[in-house]
């Protein structure tokens, strides 16, 4: 595998391209906490935003020269525009502000399709490059690094290559490290783009970049096919994040180079990482991670048919085209009604449940499984009950932490529109009988605060499981209210989380299932005490 330190770049504009996606809206700290996570996982450049431009930026760009950010390997950037048509660089107030921002780095967009140039800046050829150089020279005469993104390169070349080139000869001419091919409007497929960046490549022998959006869904392909064709900088945002369609993926884009190129364009410990920091740049965006999302998403090695998970058991390199370790990820075996006996087997170990030595028990939980699944049940999201069931097949289970002798819930519609639940549940727990009623916003709400005031003096480490996601589906193609319905529960207590379903033509019952078994999964991890009854 090659080294490649500073002869290759990896260039992460989360901070101002990623925060243009819908919905992302970045506080100073949640910017300051990304650079550190970006800055951890060993990227060569951390775009801070646009100072000047947007108070929160210039407000980053402050605390972080003020000593809130310190980086171990990237260099801050700081991103502007040229100076202003007919307006000297030097008096020029954004150009005045990317100094201002004491960041190492800058880099600078210009129009680089003639159309732009004319239509939008109103100004002409000549002009724009005039813009172009000056800014460039006078912001490394003032020590700063300075890359070009050349905006709409791939449309304007295709419109007039000349003035396109021009625009880049422009940024070299006045001291530009690398100037980057920008996919703006993201239409170009990866062929006829790698054709032009090699064809770039081979005219003017200048460092390239690639910064590409995801409009056809092909910015990750289209980054990688820039770097086959010559490209030595690659311009990113973590899980893709970006206005419209979003860009290029950090993540795919770095486990692509590392992993089928063999480019080390990230130091070697960090690409364990790449699961942890992709996710945990999802929780600070506020943005559910990609459960399907290429290297990093948690369904990206799960293997759901059969067939698969026969070949799976011989040997996992069969049906997964990394090890999935290698970028901080799990390979997961899914349990459905396609499931055969290996899938069983798999999931079985991967629990930490061995069927192999109990093949009468492994055809029985397979048989189960199956008839399950043709009811509506589904086990593929819902580990904890599958869990409990293998188990008692095995004959295994631990015994539950109480039985239910009955529930009842009862609704309340007043005059005055008020709408109060109210649950009753009669339980047995540590050799009582106990009795508890309570209220919720809904019947499935006052029958789990129910059960907790019955169990709670019983169960001491029930105060730390709370529910985190609550999901509901209408199975079958009946309508009305006969039809089936399946529950899903994430369940928590601060360290893990796990799922359990329910299913009944009840909602109620459905509910209640399923948040039974997310306790008596809960007991059977729990520490041993005599409050498990």
């Amino acid at each position: 595998m090659t080294t490649l330190g500073d002869t290759f770049h990896v260039y992460d504009t989360t901070l101002r391209d990623g925060a243009q996606r819908e919905g992302i809206s970045y506080s100073v700290t949640d910017k300051l906490a990304v650079a550190r996570l970006l800055d951890g996982l060993g990227v060569g450049f951390i775009e801070g935003g646009w100072p000047g431009a947007l108070p929160k930026d210039t407000e980053f760009f402050a605390r972080a020269a003020a000593g809130d950010l310190t980086l171990k390997h990237a260099q801050l950037v700081a991103f502007g525009s040229t100076r202003k048509a007919g307006v000297k660089v030097a008096e020029d107030a954004q150009v005045r502000a990317l100094l201002a921002s004491q960041a190492p780095v800058v880099t600078l967009v210009a129009k680089s399709d003639r159309r732009h140039i004319e239509r939008a800046l109103r100004t002409d050829v000549a002009e724009n490059c005039a813009m172009v150089r000056d800014t460039v020279r006078f912001l490394v005469d003032e020590g700063r690094r300075v890359f070009l993104d050349a905006e709409h390169f791939f449309d304007g070349f295709a419109f007039d290559p000349d003035t396109a080139l021009r625009t880049l000869e422009s940024a070299v001419e006045g001291g530009a490290d690398v100037v980057v091919l920008c996919d703006t409007n993201g239409g170009r497929l990866p062929l006829g783009l790698a054709e032009t960046v090699a064809d770039v490549v081979a005219r003017t022998g200048f460092r390239v970049g690639i910064h590409c959006q995801d409009d056809t869904s092909c910015a990750v392909a289209n980054t990688v096919a820039a770097v086959q064709a010559g490209a030595t900088h690659v311009q990113c945002t973590a899980n893709g994040y970006g206005e419209r369609a979003g860009n290029a993926d950090l993540f795919a884009v770095v486990g692509n180079l590392v992993t089928k190129l063999g480019l080390a364009v990230l130091p070697h410990e960090s690409l364990a990482e790449l699961t942890r920091v992709s996710h945990a740049l999802a929780e600070i965006a506020n943005i559910a991670p990609d459960s399907h999302q290429a290297y990093v998403g948690s369904s990206a090695f799960a293997h759901k048919a059969g067939l698969h998970a026969s070949a799976i058991k011989v040997d996992p390199e069969l049906y997964n085209h990394i090890d999935p370790d290698t970028v901080g990820n799990d390979m997961r075996v899914l349990v459905t009604e396609m499931a055969g006996r290996a899938s069983l087997e798999l999931k079985g170990r991967e629990l930490g449940i061995d069927l192999a030595r109990r093949p009468d028990a492994l055809t029985s939980a397979v048989r189960k499984v199956k008839e399950l699944e043709a009811g509506g049940w589904s086990f593929e999201a819902a580990d904890a009950s599958l869990e409990l069931l293998l188990k008692d097949e095995l004959s295994e289970s631990d015994t539950p932490p109480f039985t239910l002798e009955s529930y009842r819930v009862v609704l309340d519609h007043t005059r005055d529109g008020a709408i109060v639940s109210e649950a009753t549940v009669k339980v047995h727990v540590a050799g009582e009988r106990v009795i508890a009623t309570a209220e919720g916003n809904g019947p499935v709400h006052a029958l789990d605060a129910a059960l907790r005031k019955a169990l709670l003096p019983h169960l001491s480490w029930l105060d730390s499981v709370h529910l985190n996601d609550y999901k509901v589906r209408i199975l079958t193609d009946q309508h009305g209210t006969d039809a089936v319905t399946r529950v899903l529960v994430e369940s928590t207590d601060g360290e893990r989380e796990w799922t359990t379903v329910g299913v009944h033509g009840n909602i109620v019952e459905a509910s209640w299932l399923a948040l039974c078994d997310a306790l008596v999964h809960k007991a059977s991890r729990a520490a041993a005490t005599p409050s498990r009854g």
